[in-house]
């Protein structure tokens, strides 16, 4: 099942449980245990300045829009085999539309 709206405020709050531990999203907030996410919508995998990826996650080379983090997100170590990422995923369609509708907003 393809990405489809979801709703934000929710997003927000999956964020700030389950994200805002190892990422920031605003633009020179700096990287965390995770990289930044200011720009993330048409940005590569991999591609984060100052941020150690594992070969895994440049090698992937695909560009993270709506559709691919929702992949992404429902099992990271799945979609990117290797990556350092600890995050187990969203397993629900419903969590995933929500966060990425929360995240295209928020990392512009």
């Amino acid at each position: 099942m393809p990405f489809s709206e979801g709703d934000a405020k929710k997003g927000a709050n999956l964020f700030k449980t389950r994200c805002a531990q190892c990422h920031t999203l605003k633009e020179g907030e700096g990287n965390k245990i995770g990289p930044n996410l200011h720009g993330l919508f048409g940005r590569k995998t991999g591609s984060v300045a100052g941020f150690q990826y594992t070969d895994a996650n440049k090698q992937k080379a695909i560009t993270w829009d709506q559709n691919t983090l929702f992949d992404y997100l429902e099992n990271p170590k799945k979609f990117i085999p290797g990556t350092k990422m600890a995050f187990g995923g969203l397993k629900k369609d419903k969590d995933r539309n929500d966060l990425i509708t929360f995240l295209r907003e928020e990392t512009k």
